[in-house]
């Protein structure tokens, strides 16, 4: 178990594993050589990830994650991660994927942008995707 984490879902009709996030975070830790100081992982509904958004981003929309990184610093994560469940599940569905392989995608996704990885330009979020899915096809 990775200390100073937490996992959490507010979404009982949806089955999170864990101790599988655990397992993934620790390996990443060990490829992406970073250390948590506390990391929160939270699963949600996108009623919910549409407020969040909203009060912190001034975006009116859901959205499958958002991650904030509290610290500031890339390589000691202090940050919080919140996924929708059900964009998760849509975006499951949309690309024929099993919905632990998206919830896993998404974890990955959200320890990439707190280790400063972003998505906004296309140039960045080519070499963002790529490492995301060498991630993903890896653990």
């Amino acid at each position: 178990m990775v200390k100073n984490l937490t996992v959490f879902s507010s979404e009982k009709k949806y089955k999170i594993n864990k101790f599988s996030i655990h397992k993934l975070i620790s390996e990443l830790k060990k490829e992406l050589n970073f250390k948590v100081l506390s990391l929160t992982i939270n699963f949600i509904s996108s009623e919910k990830i549409i407020s969040i958004n909203k009060e912190y981003l001034n975006h009116n929309y859901s959205t499958d994650i958002i991650t904030f990184n509290y610290s500031g610093d890339n390589r000691n994560l202090d940050g919080e991660i919140f996924i929708s469940c059900q964009d998760a599940q849509f975006n499951a569905k949309t690309f024929n994927n099993n919905l632990r392989e998206e919830f896993k995608r998404l974890v990955i996704h959200g320890i990439l942008h707190l280790l400063g990885y972003e998505d906004v330009k296309e140039k960045d979020k080519k070499v963002m995707k790529r490492l995301e899915n060498d991630l993903v096809n890896r653990y």
